[in-house]
Parts: structure tokens; C-alpha cells; sequence
């Protein structure tokens, strides 16, 4: 179970992970059956395959920026065990390969479960797309 602060930082280096592109670091904080889906795209449940999908995602734009504005979190109990659900809120700025930039408002929901190894098992993102910035 998850206190407030914990749960800042579980999003904190989340992001802070993200923003450089670290796949390493995904690798490291999901269950080997997490599932994660950003957007309208099909959700995946292969750590492998959602791995693959962040590297596809990385290589096509140039840098990114999260903003995180709140994040709320309730812990639900499973059989038996403890199930931490995580919401967050915010803007992420992206500047695409060709040099434009764009801003996303975005809700991510996460799952950390304790029923071997605490891991993230469920990784979703909702976004909605704005026009460039000028």
C-alpha cells in the first residue's frame, strides 16, 4: 500500500523516465502481463511487445515534456493482496521530428500490484490531440 508520497513519486520518475525516452527504466517497473494501451491504439498485454511499441513511439519525435497537474490514488484489495489504482492529469509538449511542437492534454491510469513483486500491471494512457503551437 501506497501513501500519498509514494505515489508523487512513483509518477514523478515515471515521467522523468519517460521525457528522455528510457525504455530501460519500462522495463525495469512493468509486470512481465501489464496491461497498457495509449490512445485508440489496441491494448497489448506482451511486455516484450509494449517495449517495442514505447521504442516505435521514442523514435518517432524528437523530445518530449510532461507536465503532471494532479494525481489521485486509491488502494483496492484483490484476493487477498493490495492493488494500488493511480490516476494522473496533465499536458505533455512533444517536438516532432520535422521540428513542429505540439501539446497533448493526457490521463494516465495505473495499477501497482503486490502480488509477487511490486510491478506496474496496468499502464493506460488517454489523450486528446490539440492543433501545433504556433
Amino acid at each position: 500500500m501506497m501513501n500519498q508520497q509514494h505515489v508523487q513519486q512513483l509518477v514523478t520518475e515515471l515521467y522523468q523516465a519517460v521525457d528522455p525516452k528510457n525504455v530501460d527504466y519500462l522495463g525495469d517497473k512493468l509486470a512481465e502481463k501489464t496491461r497498457f494501451r495509449i490512445g485508440n491504439y489496441p491494448a497489448e498485454t506482451n511486455k516484450s511487445t509494449i517495449l517495442d511499441a514505447n521504442r516505435d513511439f521514442f523514435s518517432s519525435i524528437d523530445s518530449m515534456r510532461h507536465t503532471i497537474e494532479d494525481v489521485f490514488s486509491q488502494t483496492i484489495f484483490k484476493d487477498g493482496k493490495s492493488v494500488d489504482k493511480i490516476t494522473c492529469f496533465g499536458r505533455v509538449d512533444y517536438v516532432c521530428l520535422n521540428s513542429t511542437e505540439h501539446s497533448v492534454v493526457f490521463s494516465t491510469f495505473l495499477e501497482k500490484s503486490y502480488f509477487n513483486v511490486p510491478k506496474l500491471s496496468v499502464y493506460l494512457v488517454r489523450t486528446c490531440s490539440t492543433s501545433p503551437r504556433k
